[in-house]
């Protein structure tokens, strides 16, 4: 869990709270030095929590899976907050509605050094921002640390069905476009 009070979502800490998530991430990245630290948080039992709190999950893996290592495409996002050199962003081909990106304006290395605490800052901003247009809905969030770092935000507010699952096609309803819009305005 993220503080003593188990009953708070990450969008509930406020920036010292989750420097101090970002500080234990940091210290058990640090701990193992080879492999790769998957680190995700997951809110609500239909995104998979097997917790009834929200809490992160640390998982250690011999190398990093190809999906950690693709790059952030900047040319066609549709940012709607900027803080601290990180933008937060609805991706051009988001997997479902409300999906968004927190990743540094350039693409850099290093997700788990100084900007990670920004980066976690932001991530609880667009919860708050999706609380608000859509509700307390589930969530999976992760941060893929790569040559292109970022930290994905996926509000489960769909199904997943056979098309999604069996052929990796994501169908969405809502186009970034408008889910940008409507984030920016909460």
């Amino acid at each position: 869990m993220h503080t003593p009070d188990h009953e708070r979502s990450l969008a509930d800490l406020a920036d010292d709270q989750l420097e101090l998530v970002a500080e234990a991430w940091r210290r058990r990245r640090a701990d193992i030095p080879t492999g790769y630290l998957h680190a995700l948080v997951n809110e609500g039992r239909e995104a998979g929590s097997s917790l009834p709190h929200t809490h992160s999950q640390l998982v250690w893996l011999p190398q990093p899976p190809p999906e950690t290592q693709l790059s952030v495409d900047r040319n066609r996002w549709h940012a709607f907050e900027e803080r601290d050199g990180l933008v937060l962003a609805c991706p051009w081909a988001s997997r479902g509605p409300y999906e968004c990106v927190i990743a540094p304006a350039e693409p850099a290395a290093g997700a788990f050094g100084d900007q990670l605490g920004a980066a976690l800052g932001l991530l609880a901003r667009g919860i708050r921002r999706i609380r608000c247009v859509a509700g307390a809905v589930p969530l999976n969030a992760w941060l893929h640390d790569s040559d292109d770092w970022h930290v994905e935000l996926v509000p489960r507010l769909s199904i997943l069905a056979g098309v999604e699952l069996g052929a990796g096609w994501w169908i969405n309803a809502l186009s970034p476009e408008d889910a940008a819009a409507a984030l920016r305005e909460a």
